[in-house]
Order: structure tokens, then C-alpha cells, then sequence
């Protein structure tokens, strides 16, 4: 429990080696922890957590919530009253006001959550099969509609057989924690997704400097002889730079070795390669890389995960990846609005065009206005700040002007990184796009972010 020891520090106690040991905080003017001192690293992150009581981290982390509340600073969780809209209606946190806002903070790139071709097929799909599929994929949980979704994806990403999980998540802990062995390892980009990286959890893990296949070929090197499996993990495009992996090196390199390469493709279905077919069709990699993972919930618009390889890796993921075994079936509209957005993509009558029309265009103003925008090439652009202060001032000062995007502070991203997140969709008009980086510049420049 804390206690207060005067009117500028909170103590929280810890126990370790049966001796008590302390946590100090600096308190705000309100009497909370200091949001502008400490970022959720220190409530989540921090070694020293593991010798606090559930209560003490409760409150430590809960109290920071407070005062960034207080400072009305808190821009998590702001609530849409009618879905991922290009213009959502969204409720103001301080003043419980609904805002009509511009949403440059969702991955519905292709803006299919809304699409009234896909919602009325799937209306009729939900009179014949309902809502839940009722049992786990391996028993009564097969269905015709989730074979057809399998055969779709397993087209478009040119292999021999797929299978969907309930979440991108789903997909990606249970194929590589299916995999990975005691004697194997998972060599990892390491800007990698956290749901990547999970799937190693108690397993052996490595790390490569991003998009670097010199530093990928040093990794394996050095491990030559000590696993007996090697995956290397990569993302077709990074989810917090909108870069593109430098898929033909990574994967020469990891099959001289003798590594297997899975590429999870959340980011880049619907939005590179012909027909938004993504990363591997991109760079003409067909029939190359073992294992291609991706989500049903950005592009797609729906929800749901997928891992697309083999016949013979599916097959054995089947009965060896629990993620997929002991989870009921995707819920079935999902299924069939995915269905549905993977054949418009595949048609190239999801907007994909128009799409790339926005992000070249708000690429040539961020980069001309002199934002720091990393190596940023597709729909996501990080505006680098550096300073996680001044990511949440930019974040509400955008709120304010009903511009709803989001910040990304450390441990999200290195400390020197932190940044703000834009996202582009292929339904924004020229004027909506105008408004938003006007905003953007004038908050920048007031915030000596840019000259």
C-alpha cells in the first residue's frame, strides 16, 4: 500500500530477500503520480514491479492514469458511437460531448468496415449459418464458409493450403509457440510485433537490427551449430514506421543457413503488391517464403488472423498450434465479411488506387512541412518527435481541432522515437487532408517540433 511521505513523494513498498525496499514517485500538483515524469514502463516494465504487491502496482499505475486525467491529457480509449468511420462520432473524454471527428487513427486502410457491398452479402450469410460457430475448428466447429475464406486467402497469397484464427494475435502466438522447441530459436527483426515476439515466450529468441540482413547473416552465424530449427521473423510492412521489409536479402540469407523465413503481412495486405496481395507478391517472392501470417482486421475490415503456408505445415499447425485448437471458430459474419473484402481486394475495387493517391500526397506534405517521418512508405506515418510530453500535447491539441490520430510514448517505441501516429485510408477527400496537415504544421511549429 502507499503512503504518503510529504507533499512531493509517494513511496510504494517492496520486498525482496525478506528485506523492504522502496519505489519513490514524484507527485503532481493534483497529488497523483507525475504524468509528465514517468511513462508506463515504469508501471509495466520495470524490473522492481516483481517484488510489489498487486495492490501497490494498482495503485501506482492507476494513480499516473489520474493525473493524466486530471491534466486532461488521458486519450486512450476515446469511444466512436458508430464504428471505424472516416468521419466517426467520437465522445469527448473531459466533456462527454460527441465530436465529429476525422479518424486518421484507424488501420481500416481500405475503409471495408463500412462497405455497403460486403455488409449486404453478409446479412444474408448470418440467415443461413447465425452468429457463432459453436465448437472448436477440429470439431463441430468446421464450416463450408471458413473453408471458402481459407481457399480465398491461400489465392491470394499464392500457397497451398491456410487456416483463420480468431485474431492476428491468435494466429501469430500459436504458429510460432507450435514451432519452436526447446533446441530451436526465433531470430527476430527487432521492430518486430509484440504478438511475433510472444510466441517465444520460455522458448530462445534473437535479435537482428531492423530491415539489416548483414546483421540478420551475423545472428546466424554465431548460432550455426547450436539450434536445430531457425524461423526468422519478419513484418512485410512495420505497424509503427509503414516501412517495407527488405524481404529478397532477409530471405537469401536466412536460407543459406538453412533458416525457415515467416513474414507476417497485418500491415500489408490490401495496401502493396498487385491488387494489395502484399509483401511477397510486392517483390515477386511467390512459392518463397514458409510461412506468411496476417491479420482479417486492418485491410480486410473485418476481424479474425490467418497463417497461409504448406499443406503439410498447415496440417501439423492444426493439431500443434493451441491457439487455434482450443478456440471456438471465428465468429461467422466476420468470417463472411472477410470473405467478401478479400474478393473486392483481389478485384482491386477496394480503393487501393486512391489509397496510394493519399498517402503519396500526405507523404509530399509531411516531408516538405520537415517532419520527421522515419522511412515511412505505405498508409502509416510516424511524425517523430522524441519527447512524450510533447506527443500528448500534439494528440489533444489535434483532438481539439477534431482530429482524432495517436500517440505512441516509450515503451511503445525507444524513448528518442516517440511520435505520433497518422494514419491514411482511401476514403479522405483533398480538403479533409488539407485540414488535417494545416493543423499538423501550425501545432508543430507552435510546439518547435518543425522550423
Amino acid at each position: 500500500m502507499s503512503k504518503n511521505l510529504n507533499s512531493t513523494r509517494k513511496r510504494y513498498h517492496l520486498f525482496e530477500d525478506e528485506q523492504i525496499d522502496h519505489m519513490y514517485f514524484d507527485m503532481s500538483t493534483s497529488g497523483e503520480v507525475d504524468a509528465n515524469k514517468y511513462s508506463l514502463y515504469n508501471f509495466t516494465g520495470d524490473p522492481k514491479l516483481e517484488y510489489a504487491e498487486w495492490e501497490s502496482r494498482l495503485d501506482m499505475m492507476n494513480s499516473w492514469f489520474s493525473d493524466m486525467k486530471n491534466s486532461k491529457r488521458f486519450l486512450y480509449e476515446r469511444e466512436s458511437i458508430d464504428g471505424s468511420k472516416i468521419i466517426s462520432s467520437v465522445v469527448d473524454p473531459e466533456t462527454g460531448e460527441i465530436r465529429k471527428m476525422l479518424n486518421f487513427a484507424s488501420n481500416d486502410y481500405l475503409n471495408l468496415t463500412q462497405d455497403k457491398r460486403i455488409w449486404k452479402n453478409v446479412n444474408d450469410i448470418i440467415s443461413q449459418y447465425g452468429g457463432g460457430a459453436g465448437g472448436a475448428p477440429l470439431l463441430s466447429g468446421s464450416m463450408r464458409i471458413i473453408k471458402e475464406l481459407q481457399d480465398q486467402i491461400s489465392k491470394m497469397k499464392g500457397t497451398e493450403s491456410s487456416i483463420v484464427y480468431t485474431s492476428g494475435y491468435a494466429a501469430n502466438i500459436g504458429t510460432i509457440s507450435g514451432l519452436l522447441g526447446h533446441k530451436d530459436v526465433a531470430i527476430y527483426d527487432m521492430y518486430s510485433h509484440a504478438s511475433l515476439i510472444d510466441g517465444s515466450k520460455g522458448a530462445n529468441k534473437k535479435f537482428f537490427a531492423h530491415n539489416d540482413a548483414k546483421s540478420l547473416e551475423s545472428v546466424l552465424k554465431n548460432i550455426q551449430n547450436k539450434y536445430i530449427n531457425k524461423l526468422v521473423v519478419v513484418d512485410g510492412v512495420y505497424s509503427m514506421d509503414g516501412d517495407i521489409c527488405n524481404l529478397p536479402e532477409i530471405l537469401d540469407v536466412a536460407h543459406f543457413y538453412g533458416a525457415w523465413v515467416l513474414v507476417d503481412e497485418a500491415h500489408a495486405t490490401g495496401v502493396i503488391g498487385k491488387n494489395g496481395r502484399g509483401t511477397v507478391d510486392y517483390f515477386n517472392l511467390e512459392g518463397k517464403v514458409d510461412i506468411i501470417t496476417g491479420t482479417l482486421s486492418k485491410s480486410v475490415g473485418a476481424v479474425g488472423g490467418f497463417v497461409s503456408a504448406s499443406e503439410k505445415l498447415i496440417n501439423y499447425l492444426k493439431y500443434n498450434s493451441r491457439s487455434y485448437m482450443f478456440s471456438t471458430s471465428p465468429y461467422l459474419p466476420a468470417v463472411a465479411a472477410s470473405l467478401e473484402a478479400l474478393k473486392l481486394i483481389e478485384q482491386n475495387e477496394a480503393g487501393q488506387d486512391q489509397l496510394w493517391r493519399n498517402i503519396q500526397y500526405v507523404k509530399s506534405r509531411l516531408l516538405n512541412a520537415g517532419f520527421n517521418i522515419g522511412n515511412a512508405e505505405t498508409a502509416i506515418f510516424p511524425i517523430i518527435i522524441g519527447d512524450d510530453n510533447k506527443v500528448k500535447e500534439m494528440t489533444y491539441r489535434l483532438h481539439q481541432k477534431n482530429i482524432f490520430v495517436n500517440p505512441v510514448p516509450y515503451p511503445a517505441v525507444p524513448r528518442k522515437l516517440t511520435r505520433v501516429r497518422l494514419t491514411v485510408t482511401a476514403g479522405f477527400s483533398k480538403d479533409q487532408l488539407d485540414y488535417t496537415l494545416d493543423q499538423i504544421e501550425e501545432i508543430g511549429r507552435d510546439l518547435n517540433i518543425i522550423k
